[in-house]
């Protein structure tokens, strides 16, 4: 894994963590605890940051070569929130991701979901099997969080027709890993349902606690929220009031690899869930495959959720916001030599036809 862990690219996703003991994951940073002369096994296929080919996803989940749009493939675009038979908890915008994986759970569609909980500013990966405990995980996390570690322990304890709810990067990686990249005659797709979250990028973990802790007690955050532009700040909520960080205060807790991912909207998940600019109480839903579609209707159909139409306005905004994470991740990823890395240099970080490599970074 020097080519991720060697170019500082990993973001901490967990895909790699539980597969051996190898790696392991501690406040939000991943580590190899030995060395390892297997040149690519399950850690590197999976891994969201080494030799990721778009147009062998695409091809997969598509049957077409990866184009590069700003939204990904899309069936539907709409408005959502819980609906009245939802479990009721303290959502972060509209509740879709928590009502969505509970009706998965409550119908058998998915036996178990992996979602991301947090103890004061650490995330900490959590499997759950019943509908109810969905909310208990409902806010959102800005910073790195292992949630596919958690994946792969279900998938080692037996469990199957998993659902996760997924950042772009964790979504990525379970695209890679449905691949079956190492051609096993035995594999057998574990995934139900993949809920992606829009992402522009996550936080390192460790700094951020290092630089809350001058001002707070980190351990007493209830919650995190950065409000659409023009906002410019992080709004930390804790026991004790509320606390402003302007984003140019943190901006450099970036992790590298986060700057060079080109999907903003979790491109390879079921359905993907956002805010709704202007609408604190919504949720932007994109529905992106038949499974997904399926279960947006009866939900809706049972009263787990309710949708709206988009405005225009909304879904150019998002759009715009969209593309130009693409342009500029790519331009990076090209500057630093890690996009169709030649042959004899060195492992790429993705691949991508030519085609829609140009169309995008002319945006």
């Amino acid at each position: 894994m020097v080519d991720v862990f060697g170019r500082d690219l990993c973001v901490a996703c967990g895909a790699c963590v539980d597969l051996c003991p190898y790696f392991r994951t501690y406040r939000g940073k991943t580590v190899q605890l030995f060395p390892c002369d297997i040149p690519a096994g399950k850690c590197y296929a999976d891994c969201p940051k080494a030799e990721v080919d778009l147009d062998i996803l695409a091809e997969k989940y598509w049957g077409r070569a990866y184009e590069g749009n700003a939204l990904g493939h899309t069936l539907k675009i709409m408005t959502a929130r819980a609906g009245k038979k939802a479990p009721n908890g303290a959502f972060q915008a509209g509740g879709t991701a928590s009502s969505l994986i509970a009706f998965a759970l409550q119908t058998g569609l998915i036996e178990a979901a992996v979602l991301t909980d947090q103890e004061g500013l650490i995330p900490v990966p959590r499997m759950i099997t019943r509908a109810e405990d969905a909310v208990t995980c409902a806010s959102s996390k800005y910073t790195a969080a292992p949630t596919l570690s958690e994946f792969n322990r279900a998938l080692r304890h037996g469990y199957s027709r998993l659902g996760v709810v997924a950042t772009p990067c964790q979504a990525t990686a379970l695209a890679q890993m449905r691949t079956n990249p190492l051609d096993s005659e035995y594999f057998r797709d574990p995934v139900g349902l993949v809920v992606g979250l829009f992402c522009t990028w996550a936080l390192d973990t460790r700094g951020l606690i290092s630089l809350l802790s001058r001002r707070l007690d980190p351990r007493r955050v209830r919650k995190m929220d950065i409000p659409p532009p023009p906002a410019e700040i992080l709004v930390i909520e804790t026991e004790e009031g509320r606390v402003e960080i302007p984003l140019g205060d943190i901006r450099h807790l970036i992790p590298k690899g986060c700057l060079i991912c080109p999907d903003m909207t979790a491109e390879w998940g079921d359905v993907s869930v956002g805010i709704l600019e202007g609408e604190p109480h919504w949720n932007t839903l994109i529905v992106r495959t038949q499974r997904g579609r399926d279960l947006v209707r009866k939900a809706e159909a049972e009263g787990w959720l309710v949708t709206g139409k988009i405005p225009d306005d909304n879904k150019d905004h998002l759009s715009f916001a969209a593309a130009g994470k693409k342009s500029r991740a790519l331009r990076r990823a090209l500057e630093e030599g890690l996009v169709n890395t030649p042959e004899g240099n060195g492992r790429s970080s993705l691949r991508i036809n030519a085609e829609a490599l140009q169309r995008i970074i002319r945006e």
